[in-house]
């Protein structure tokens, strides 16, 4: 008995009778919803959220914008104060490239070794500290 219900879904299921669920009532507000969504997608009309005031303030600020960056107008950034220790520092290396007496490299450090030298005096040789 139990193969016998089994064999029958399994044809009504590849026959695609076999209904599983809720019916859907194809007149039902939320289906009619659902059409006319799906319709105006596959028209190219359907938008999603509410719709764009052009006159807000946001709006007319973005277009500024872009217009700012079509004209190549817009910096990006905070200013450069030219005052500060570190574009005034920047501007002395500058200078000093431009000039030829920027010398490359860190500065050779001193060293507290004693110099130990050979000198011959009267062919005499003295070491010299």
């Amino acid at each position: 008995m139990f193969k016998f219900i089994k064999r029958q879904d399994e044809d009504k299921r590849a026959n695609g009778e076999l209904k599983r669920g809720r019916p859907v009532n194809p007149n039902s507000v939320r289906q009619l919803e659902m059409a006319r969504k799906i319709f105006n997608k596959e028209a190219g009309y359907e938008t999603r959220g509410r719709n764009v005031d052009p006159n807000s303030a946001r709006q007319i600020r973005l277009k500024e914008l872009e217009a700012k960056r079509a004209n190549g107008e817009l910096k990006l950034g905070r200013p450069v104060n030219p005052n500060s220790a570190r574009q005034m520092r920047l501007a002395e290396l500058e200078a000093k490239r431009a000039n030829g007496t920027l010398r490359r490299g860190s500065p050779a450090k001193k060293s507290n070794k004693l110099s130990i030298e050979k000198v011959n005096i009267n062919g005499v040789d003295i070491i010299a500290f």
